[in-house]
């Protein structure tokens, strides 16, 4: 069966036909949780009923792939937390009014490029946005090679005629946005009748509300899968920083005419990425890079860093002292 929700005590598995609740098994949570993975919606399980009529999962099919992000709580503990698995195309929702943000893209794009999943960007709202074109050519001036962009009413029929090719049977689609910028009523149109709750964004500052509060998997009208997701408030990458440069391919093509081998693109003479990039790619790059390079460090090395710091606070105090003559 495949998993099309994932509860604090169960599972929801869906057979082709019909639903059925489940539970994990403590053995195989154990086993993953010891890996750093889970079971996410998206993944195919064997499942078995025992004599009371309980469904049990006791073994997970390797994933082709996995989106995955992490959760740093400010301290030393870094989190690897799986948001679906096995998705063909991740469709990339952002709205054309206060949502509309190309460097939170940029950061959602390199997200499902490092896990091998094919973006599709999904501009919403084209009812309340004058400047549709316009955004939409920004837009595609970020993709990568291969991968589209549309620009559409969340409403309607539009949805499901446009974005018929990536929903035939057999594909597997999951929403990814942050809140309020339209994937549950894009599910909802896709689908074909209300499966998701919706509501609207908050009149003060048009922000999104934070509606759906899992991912639920449900089935297009189309015969492909859908995958409904919260909106996340935080995205930090799971990759290292050779992962992140395989996705910033055009900065590391240019740094290969670099003066410098180990040249930050930042203030050093001979550098051939300063001046070709846009200043803001170049420094949403350098963002996502510190955050890798943070995130894969061990206790030790963070350990070591922050006694780095420290030693340097304390030297830039002792010069500041001597210079006042204390």
């Amino acid at each position: 069966m495949r998993v099309a929700e994932v509860q604090r005590e169960g599972l929801g598995l869906h057979d082709g036909l019909r639903e059925w609740a489940a539970r994990l098994r403590p053995a195989l949570r154990q086993q993953l949780a010891a890996e750093s993975d889970a079971i996410a919606v998206g993944d195919w399980v064997f499942a078995k009923r025992n004599a009371f009529g309980e469904w049990w999962v006791g073994e997970r099919l390797p994933p082709v792939n996995q989106l995955a992000r992490r959760l740093h709580d400010g301290r030393d503990k870094v989190e690897r937390v799986v948001i679906v698995a096995n998705v063909d195309t991740a469709m990339l929702v952002m709205g054309l009014d206060h949502d509309f943000n190309l460097r939170r893209l940029e950061r959602y794009l390199a997200l499902v490029r490092m896990a091998g999943v094919t973006p599709l960007v999904v501009l919403t709202k084209t009812d309340l946005c004058v400047e549709a074109d316009t955004r939409l050519a920004a837009v595609r001036a970020l993709l990568p090679a291969g991968a589209e962009a549309v620009a559409l009413n969340a409403l309607g029929d539009e949805p499901a005629r446009r974005l018929a090719p990536w929903l035939g049977a057999g594909q597997t689609v999951v929403m990814l946005g942050s809140s309020g910028a339209g994937k549950s009523t894009l599910t909802n149109a896709l689908v074909g009748h209300d499966v998701q709750r919706t509501q609207a964004n908050r009149a003060g500052d048009n922000r999104g509300r934070h509606t759906t509060t899992a991912r639920v998997l449900h089935r297009a009208a189309a015969g492909g899968c859908i995958i409904d997701t919260p909106g996340l408030r935080t995205l930090r990458l799971d990759g290292d920083a050779d992962a992140l440069a395989q996705v910033f391919d055009d900065i590391a093509e240019c740094a290969q005419g670099c003066r410098f081998r180990d040249c930050r693109h930042e203030g050093e003479p001979g550098c051939a990425v300063r001046g070709v990039v846009p200043d803001e790619r170049l420094r949403n790059w350098a963002k996502l890079e510190r955050e890798a390079r943070r995130d894969t460090l061990t206790a030790l090395e963070r350990k070591a860093q922050v006694s780095v710091w420290k030693a340097r606070a304390r030297g830039a105090r002792a010069r500041a002292q001597a210079k006042r003559g204390d």
